[in-house]
């Protein structure tokens, strides 16, 4: 196993609790597979990945079934009790290996460069730190490997992007798990050192009203190979 006690940092794997935002996003996330298409984004967001994965927010595991056979097994990092416990049975659903373990983005405890594909899906917006758990998310990947992403974030105008950030600034936060709607994922990536690949920016819903969440993009980015390792 590449998992370790320790990852770059610590942080208190209790430190991340959200009952009630965790009881209304699991059943939410469930009913926007279909509702928003959100099966079809995963299965593009998934498609084509192999060896070994890291999946850093994992939520419920609503990735876990769109994993190719490909994949030789995911590592599931899950903070949130409730939705940890979510995971853990979706895992025994899946088609390939998946172990659900606890543990904060900022400080993940696996080995350094022991993956071939670090996946994140949603969870930018929601960690503390974006810095540092991208600096991790390079930790643990192998150089030449791929990040698949999908997240919200920033979009939609002047308007739009004044009441994205008044409402991080409010209320927004602190209801909904810690999730800020402001944020910019392609930026932050790139400040963090990855090599930006091919990415799709889309709303959700395509139809009907903007909402502040409805700004995503979808993604491929890489840990630059090292100069000379072979």
């Amino acid at each position: 196993m590449r998992l370790s006690s320790a990852g770059s940092g610590k942080v208190a794997r209790s430190s991340v609790h959200h009952p009630l935002f965790a009881r209304r996003y699991a059943r939410i996330s469930v009913a926007l597979e279909s509702r928003l298409g959100m099966a079809g984004v995963r299965e593009r967001l998934l498609a084509g990945l192999s060896g070994r994965v890291i999946e850093i927010g994992a939520g419920n595991g609503l990735n876990f079934a769109h994993y190719p056979a490909a994949v030789a097994e995911v590592v599931a990092i899950e903070p949130e009790p409730l939705l940890r416990k979510l995971a853990l049975e979706s895992a025994l659903r899946a088609q390939v290996p998946v172990d659900v373990v606890p543990g904060a983005a900022e400080a993940l405890p696996v080995k350094s460069e022991a993956f071939d594909a670090v996946v994140l899906s949603l969870v930018l917006c929601s960690v503390r730190d974006v810095t540092r758990a991208l600096s991790e998310a390079r930790r643990v990947l192998r150089p030449g490997g791929e990040v698949r992403f999908f997240e919200h974030g920033q979009g939609g105008g002047r308007v739009m992007t004044l009441t994205q950030r008044t409402l991080d600034r409010r209320l927004w936060p602190a209801l909904n798990g810690g999730c800020h709607l402001s944020r910019e994922p392609v930026a932050a990536l790139r400040e963090a050192g990855f090599e930006l690949g091919p990415l799709r920016r889309m709303l959700l819903p395509e139809r009907g009203p903007k909402l502040p969440t409805s700004y995503c993009v979808l993604g491929t980015a890489w840990r630059p190979d090292e100069p000379g390792r072979r």
